[in-house]
Order: structure tokens, then C-alpha cells, then sequence
């Protein structure tokens, strides 16, 4: 997730915004999303803010803030601005070294201790689903090869975005992004659809459920016990003390025995009681331990 950037030519009938403006939509977003928007990433908002405006009709940035508090509409038409906020680039197997931590040593550990049951995964900020439909794949790939293990699993798949999660239940994505799968994946789990696009197999896509959910929200989370969660290029859009926060409670969520992969980079020197760090070289990963 990252702030967008619009058609500045476009918008320049528009006013401007000055900066006690800009502090209080900054603040606006902040409170309602969590995401951070430092000064230097104003002409990112204002483009943004001013490209919804024009389509909706409104003139001045004073009328459409208070539009947007108003009560039932202004919580729609949040709904469009947030999705014009955030440019929802993603990947599959965008990350392989976290991808090879679970498959390689977290799913064999659990198996190897006898817990039974389903397997419940939670991709956090999944934007359009290709992070999720990647952990399905490499969940579903390996935990087949053990005769003896639990053999359902299921994903959860979260982001803000409405539109974007439209796209990650369709699983239909643009040929370019097929090369983004290794080989032996695609042929398992994707269909040609035609020469510009192909389709996530049904059976993989029952397996992944998309909702939306405001992180922010997470300490009411209706998510509980989880075995894995993964949340990637998503704390960083949010204030340091934040973050931590956030952590806090998503550690909360976890089995004993259950994995929390972050990106490499997005957290330094956290330390929580019921999490260890998994040693590993390149990826950024906690176990819960009790």
C-alpha cells in the first residue's frame, strides 16, 4: 500500500492546499486508517484528494471534508477516497525467503509436534490478493506432501480497499503477472484464461476468504488462535509507537507454536514476552511461545 499519485495537469483549476489544510486531512487519515503521511508526501494527498473532488463536484477542500462526515453518505464516499489513496502494488511470491520459512521450517516443525486440527492463516493488507493466493499455494503444496498431517487449511485475507479485494475474490489477474509464479505453481494453481489473463483454480480460491477490516480495529479483531499471520509492507505506513501497538495485539492473536512474518526492515529492536525471533538470515519472522 502506498499514496497515490494523480494527473497533476487535470487538477489545476483546482485550489490549493495550504498546510494547516494538509495537517488536518493528514490527521483525518491518520485516525481513520492509521497510515502516516509526512509533509514531504503532501503533493501525494493533494493530488489525490483534488482527482475525487473534481468527480464528485466539490470545489473547495472545506465542503468536501465536511462531506465526508457526514452520516450514512460521507462513510460511502470515504470508502472511494481511501481506495484513491492507496496504489495497490503487489506481487506474487513477492518476498520468497518468508515464503521458504514457512514451507521449509515452520510448516515441518508444526507437523512434526502432532498438532492437529485446521490450519488458519491470516494475509493482512492483502490489497488485490496476490499475497494470499501465494501462502495458499505454498501452504496447500506442502502440507499435501505429509501423509499424516492435517490436510484443510484455510486463509483469511484482509485489506481496507474494497475495489481491491473485488479483485482478489475474481482471483483474475493480467497476463503480466503470470511470470511472477514459479513454474511448477502455475501449472498447479492457475488457468490461462486468454492471451491477457489468467485465473487462480477454483479449488485454491475456496480456500481463501477476503473481508474488509481497518488494522487499526485490531484489537477487536474477530480473528482468534491463529496459526500464521502475515503482514508485510503494511506497518510501514504507520507512526513507530503505532506500530508496536499493533504488534502487540496481532501477538495476541497467535496459537502457541504460531508464526508471525513481518517485512524485512519494518520493525527494529521489538521485543515482545510471548514472541521469540526466529533466526533466519533474511526473512523477519516471531514465534509465539506460550
Amino acid at each position: 500500500m502506498a499514496l497515490a499519485i494523480g494527473n497533476w495537469s487535470a487538477l489545476s483549476a483546482l485550489p490549493g492546499m495550504d498546510d494547516a489544510e494538509f495537517a488536518r486531512w493528514a490527521d483525518m487519515l491518520e485516525r481513520r486508517t492509521g497510515v502516516v503521511v509526512p509533509p514531504a508526501r503532501k503533493p501525494f494527498l493533494v493530488t489525490a484528494v483534488r482527482g475525487r473532488m473534481r468527480e464528485t463536484g466539490h470545489e473547495r477542500f472545506d465542503d468536501y471534508y465536511r462531506d465526508l462526515h457526514k452520516v450514512p453518505e460521507g462513510a460511502i464516499e470515504w470508502t472511494t477516497l481511501v481506495d484513491r489513496l492507496t496504489v495497490h502494488e503487489t506481487h506474487f511470491f513477492r518476498h520468497p525467503p518468508s515464503f521458504d520459512l514457512i514451507a521449509n521450517e515452520w510448516l515441518p516443525r508444526l507437523v512434526k509436534s502432532g498438532s492437529q486440527g485446521a490450519l488458519h492463516a491470516w494475509s493482512v493488507g492483502c490489497s488485490t490478493g496476490e499475497e494470499a493466493y501465494t501462502l495458499a499455494m505454498v501452504l496447500d503444496r506442502h502440507i499435501s506432501a505429509f501423509n499424516d498431517a492435517r490436510v484443510y487449511f484455510g486463509v483469511t485475507a484482509t485489506d481496507v480497499s474494497q475495489p481491491a479485494l473485488a479483485v482478489g475474490r475474481s482471483g483474475l489477474y493480467a497476463r503480466t503477472k503470470f511470470g511472477e509464479i514459479p513454474p511448477d505453481y502455475r501449472e498447479r494453481y492457475a488457468d490461462e484464461i486468454d492471451a491477457d489473463s489468467f485465473q487462480i483454480k477454483e479449488t485454491l480460491r475456496k480456500r481463501v476468504g477476503f473481508a474488509q477490516f481497518n488494522l487499526l480495529d485490531v484489537a477487536r479483531a474477530p480473528l482468534k488462535r491463529l496459526d500464521l499471520i502475515f503482514c508485510q509492507n503494511v506497518l510501514i505506513y504507520f507512526a513507530r509507537d503505532r506500530r508496536r501497538e499493533l504488534l502487540g495485539a496481532l501477538a495476541g492473536l497467535l496459537k502457541p507454536g504460531g508464526l508471525l512474518v513481518l517485512g524485512a526492515g519494518e520493525v527494529t529492536s521489538f521485543a515482545h514476552p510471548t514472541l521469540s525471533r526466529v533466526p533466519h538470515r533474511q526473512a523477519l519472522a516471531f514465534l509465539r511461545n506460550r
